[in-house]
């Protein structure tokens, strides 16, 4: 597998992409569109502002929703995942908009979330082979999807529960970092790269 790692120009990615190499991919640093849609997969990092990193979006968003719709496998993580949505409080600027719904600020006494929080998993096999996942967090956004059938696991930050990862079909976010998650979140990586790397088999979906 042949995974693109998008550089949105802000961050470190050396974790990220060690573990994916951990789980068996060949990772291609990359900030150009073009060469991260034709790889084997797409990985959204969490680094960075909302505004800025949808600047760093192609002027079409189409051309991103419509490789997702097709069935690249993509995983976002933390701002990635917020990435999937039109747009956010946090900053302007437009998302990708493959998700209908918005990002908004964690209605709690206290932000940002930092540290480690309790993941309510879902049997979607990104969870295969992790038991009660404990999963670090860095965020003071988090997403609202329109359609609740798109959430696969759920945390709670102060009395506040929301979506801790969600999926639309080959495409998967998490609001955590599995990258800085200990042995279950390398778990997750692996288990998406092997999910990747499987066939298509007719998931698409249409765009919101």
């Amino acid at each position: 597998m042949n995974i693109a790692l998008f550089d949105y120009g802000a961050g470190n990615l050396h974790s990220l992409a060690k573990a994916l190499e951990g789980a068996g991919a060949r990772v291609r640093v990359t900030a150009d569109w073009d060469r991260a849609l034709a790889l084997d997969g797409l990985v959204l990092p969490g680094v960075g502002a909302f505004g800025v990193a949808a600047a760093a979006l192609p002027e079409d968003r189409d051309r991103i929703r419509r490789a997702l719709v097709d069935g690249l496998p993509c995983l976002g993580i933390c701002l990635g995942m917020q990435l999937f949505f039109s747009g956010s409080d946090e900053s302007a600027g437009h998302g990708i908009g493959f998700m209908g719904g918005r990002v908004r600020r964690l209605r709690t006494p206290m932000v940002p979330q930092m540290g480690w929080n309790d993941v309510e998993t879902s049997g979607d096999p990104v969870f295969q082979g992790i038991g009660g996942l404990v999963a670090y967090y860095a965020n003071s956004y988090v997403c609202e999807p329109d359609d609740r059938a798109d959430v696969i696991a759920w945390s709670e930050y102060q009395g506040v529960r929301f979506p801790a990862a969600v999926r639309r079909s080959r495409t998967w976010g998490v609001q955590f970092h599995p990258e800085k998650s200990s042995e279950a979140g390398r778990r997750l990586v692996a288990n998406w790269v092997a999910l990747a790397a499987a066939p298509t088999r007719g998931t698409g979906s249409a765009l919101p």
